[in-house]
C-alpha cells in the first residue's frame, strides 16, 4: 500500500478535509496549510512526495506558491497538481508554465485526482531506473532526475524532464502533441492543446543556449533534433 505523503495547500477546510478523506482510503499519509505563506514553510520542512495546490489562496496565491517551491533547491522536484475553480485554458496554461505537473478544476471527482496522483508518482519511481542519455551538449540521467547544459545543472520540474527525456530518446522523430503526453502522462494528463506547448517554452527557456535542439514542425507537432 502506497506510504507517500501529500501535502494539500487549500483553504476551504470542507475541501482539505474531503480530500484527505480519500487519500488515507488509498493509504497515503497527508498534511495540509490552509494559506500560501504556510505551505510554502511546510513543503520546504517536511518534504513531500506530492503537492495539491490551491490557486486563491491567502498570503500568496498558488502561482506565487508555484514559483516560490520552483525556486527553492528543497522543494524545486517536488511534483504539483494544481486543483482549482479557475478553469479557463489560460490559467491551465499559466499553472504549467510556473512549474505546475497537471491542473484539476473544480469540481472534481476525488477518483480522478487519485489517479493524476498515482499516475504522477509512478513516472517518479521510474526515474529511479539507472539510465544516462547524451545528445549533443545536452545529459540526462534517469537515476538522478538530472539534466545537465554544457556540463551546467538545470532545474526542471518533473514534467518537463519526462518532456526532454522522453523526446530525446526519439530524436530525430516528428512527435505530435498527442503522442508527447501520451508517453509522458498516459490518459492521465491534461488534454489540452497548449499543455505541451506551456511545457516546450518552458524547456526552451531553461536550456539556454541548447533550446535550438527542440525544433517546431509546424501543424504537426515537435522533434529533438540529432546531434
Amino acid at each position: 500500500m502506497a506510504k507517500e505523503t501529500i501535502l494539500i495547500i487549500e483553504d476551504d477546510r470542507d475541501i482539505v478535509e474531503m480530500v484527505e478523506y480519500n487519500l488515507r482510503e488509498e493509504g497515503y499519509e497527508t498534511i495540509s496549510a490552509l494559506d500560501g505563506g504556510r505551505g510554502v514553510d511546510v513543503a520546504a520542512r517536511t518534504g513531500p512526495d506530492l503537492i495539491i495546490l490551491d490557486i486563491m489562496l491567502p498570503v500568496h496565491d498558488g502561482f506565487e506558491v508555484c514559483k516560490m517551491l520552483r525556486a527553492d533547491s528543497r522543494t524545486a522536484g517536488i511534483p504539483i497538481i494544481i486543483l482549482s475553480a479557475k478553469s479557463q485554458e489560460i490559467d491551465k496554461v499559466t499553472g504549467l508554465e510556473l512549474g505546475a505537473d497537471d491542473y484539476v478544476t473544480k469540481p472534481f471527482s476525488p477518483r480522478e485526482l487519485i489517479a493524476r496522483i498515482r499516475a504522477i508518482l509512478r513516472r517518479g519511481q521510474s526515474d529511479r531506473v539507472c539510465d544516462k542519455l547524451k545528445i549533443g551538449d545536452i545529459a540526462i540521467d534517469r537515476s538522478r532526475h538530472q539534466v545537465l547544459v554544457s556540463d551546467e545543472e538545470i532545474s526542471l520540474t518533473r514534467t518537463e524532464f519526462d518532456v526532454l527525456e522522453a523526446m530525446a530518446r526519439r530524436a530525430g522523430a516528428v512527435l505530435s502533441r498527442d503522442m508527447i503526453l501520451d508517453m509522458v502522462a498516459g490518459d492521465d494528463a491534461v488534454v489540452c492543446d497548449r499543455t505541451v506547448d506551456a511545457h516546450i517554452k518552458s524547456l526552451r527557456r531553461k536550456l539556454g543556449p541548447a533550446r535550438d535542439c527542440i525544433e517546431t514542425v509546424r501543424g504537426v507537432g515537435y522533434r529533438f533534433r540529432e546531434a
